[in-house]
């Protein structure tokens, strides 16, 4: 559970660490897990239980952190013995005594971006090499899954698509107009965008989408919630930067926006999609990797790269919000993390 220590538990693997744990704890699942803490940072917000705790202390930098981190989980795995030891990001043990279950998030380096994430590659080349080792992969979507049978991560018959879900506080929230508007001065419609500014997200391609809708929608503003990031560029020329937030301020800007605009080239799920459907957001996207079956017919998905098309796709939903908005939420609710907390003890089970 060291994704929710730390910057990690701002991001998406975060999510995907709360969210599995909630559903686990719900299914009565708590006395059978032990958490893998990192000593090195302050013990999360846990929610209440029957689990046990265990620390381990792990590199975090330098170019031989992959390395020794493998070689320091091995050494915990072997002290405290489970039956099955679940990674939930690609920090995983050089061997290990018992079967592993990875969760593949995405596969970012090797899948998108060409020569620009040949750093990225190198990052996690002692991930993906460990990543063969494993005996059951979990990806987050059915893109992953045939990403990582395309890139030959792992046979077939060794992974299992089990998706992610929206958070419980992700729900229309009365009054979020008002609160919006108190707290960050936004009256009126806007565009929403949650997530860093990194050159996968395609800034230029926000802004575009934003110029175009403006010219239908005069006023209209965009909001950007989410660290930036360090590919974020200088300026977004008017837009509204409010970095991050907490969960309960982004269900209101989910719930008094206008439409999610999400120009992102590739996502291994796009949880940001299904937080704002189930908060009856209106969402428009690009039609790419795991986007089409997360969003499906709920939003509006236009051709990759096209800043123009997002932009009078998210004019086109402002003018019909009830349509938009009661789509999301039937769509919204075909993912939950019970459901995946079933299908993750399952997992566990075929192993044990």
């Amino acid at each position: 559970m060291r994704p929710l220590q730390g910057p990690s538990a701002g991001r998406g693997v975060g999510a995907y660490a709360r969210g599995l744990l909630q559903g686990l704890v719900r299914a009565g699942f708590d006395s059978n897990l032990t958490l893998l803490l990192d000593i090195a940072f302050d013990e999360p917000a846990l929610p209440a239980g029957r689990f046990k705790l265990a620390g381990s202390r792990r590199r975090s930098h330098g170019q031989l952190a992959a390395y020794e981190d493998a070689v320091v989980l091995t050494a915990d795995i072997q002290r405290i013995g489970p039956d099955v030891y679940h990674a939930i990001d690609l920090h995983l043990p050089g061997r290990s005594p018992c079967p592993v279950v990875v969760t593949l998030h995405d596969l970012i380096p090797w899948a998108w971006g060409g020569p620009r994430m040949l750093g990225e590659r190198f990052r996690y080349l002692a991930g993906r090499r460990l990543l063969r080792r494993a005996d059951l992969l979990i990806a987050v979507s059915n893109a992953t899954a045939e990403d990582a049978r395309r890139l030959r991560m792992a046979a077939p018959g060794r992974i299992r698509v089990i998706p992610e879900a929206a958070g419980p506080v992700f729900a229309p929230r009365q009054g979020a107009a008002a609160r919006v508007k108190d707290r960050w001065s936004l009256g009126g419609s806007y565009l929403l965008f949650v997530g860093a500014l990194d050159a996968r997200k395609d800034p230029r391609a926000l802004l575009q989408a934003w110029r175009t809708a403006r010219l239908l929608h005069p006023g209209l503003q965009l909001v950007i919630a989410g660290d930036p990031g360090r590919q974020a560029p200088a300026s977004m020329e008017g837009a509204v930067r409010l970095g991050r937030v907490d969960d309960e301020a982004l269900a209101d800007l989910y719930s008094a926006a206008g439409c999610l605009v999400f120009p992102s080239r590739y996502e291994g799920f796009g949880l940001p999609c299904v937080e704002a459907m189930a908060c009856g957001c209106p969402v428009a996207a690009f039609r790419n990797s795991s986007l089409p079956e997360v969003v499906d017919d709920a939003g509006i998905l236009v051709a990759d790269g096209d800043g123009e098309a997002l932009g009078k796709a998210a004019a086109d939903m402002i003018r019909e919000p009830e349509r938009w908005r009661r789509a999301g939420l039937r769509q919204a609710s075909k993912f939950s993390w019970d459901r995946a907390a079933r299908e993750t003890i399952s997992a566990y089970r075929s192993l044990a």
